[in-house]
């Protein structure tokens, strides 16, 4: 099996910007994380994050975000980060005191990759930003081959012996994840937050039906899915009998 990448890419040291109005929380996040060996800048306004985010000659590899800012919110710095071509991919982790649940999903569905309360642990945001930034390692490859299934993450489309297969986006989002994820288990709970998201409090039955349609429509490049009795399923490719 082969994956794919996107071609030679700059090498830099992954920038963090700490979007923040409270100096006391933004310098002990920068001190922490350059403590990590990640570099860091602060934006006390929604309105410098954005000029900050938009900047072409140095734009950030992940934003902490505050959600209660001067000026512009996060929510709406988020919202217009998603719409900017240049930001739109561009890792958001939103650091709020807002901590209902109701403020959890608005942060989710509007684009942020992930989301933590105040009072913090300074550990747990290291190790959330080295997540999310390990993921977006992954979400750098362009497209798999193996000698049957091909599958495009930029046009979004699979092939199996050469044949379209047609697939409904949640049905592309859980190939583009077990794929990405070649060889290693993902759980039912990883599968749904991956790919339905955060916000998703359904039960797995979802996904488990989303799952045989998926192996269905792949049809002889079906088995490339396998299932891990009472774990999830995981992404084998395909097998050479040889």
């Amino acid at each position: 099996m082969t994956i794919l990448g996107s071609g030679d890419h700059e090498q830099m040291k992954p920038y963090i910007l700490i979007v923040e109005d409270e100096e006391d929380i933004a310098e002990s996040l920068r001190y922490n994380l350059e403590r990590e060996g990640f570099k860091s800048r602060i934006a006390e306004s929604g309105e410098k994050g954005l000029r900050m985010a938009l900047d072409e000659n140095r734009p950030p590899s992940i934003l902490l975000l505050d959600i209660m800012l001067p000026g512009m919110n996060g929510i709406e710095l988020c919202r217009r980060l998603r719409k900017e071509p240049t930001t739109e991919k561009i890792p958001v982790i939103m650091l709020t005191a807002r901590a209902s649940e109701s403020d959890k999903i608005e942060g989710l569905d509007i684009g942020a990759d992930d989301y933590i309360t105040k009072p913090f642990s300074l550990k747990e945001v290291i190790a959330r930003v080295r997540a999310v930034l390990r993921r977006v390692d992954r979400d750098d490859m362009e497209r798999y081959e193996d000698e049957r299934l091909k599958v495009d993450f930029i046009e979004m489309r699979a092939h199996c012996d050469g044949n379209e297969v047609k697939l409904t986006r949640k049905e592309f989002g859980l190939l583009t994840h077990l794929t990405k994820n070649a060889g290693r288990v993902a759980t039912r709970q990883n599968l749904l937050d991956n790919v339905w998201g955060y916000s998703y409090f359904g039960d797995t039955r979802t996904l488990d039906v989303h799952i045989r349609r998926l192996r269905q429509k792949l049809g002889d490049c079906g088995d490339c899915i396998e299932t891990v009795v009472g774990v999830g399923y995981r992404f084998v490719g395909y097998q050479s009998q040889d």
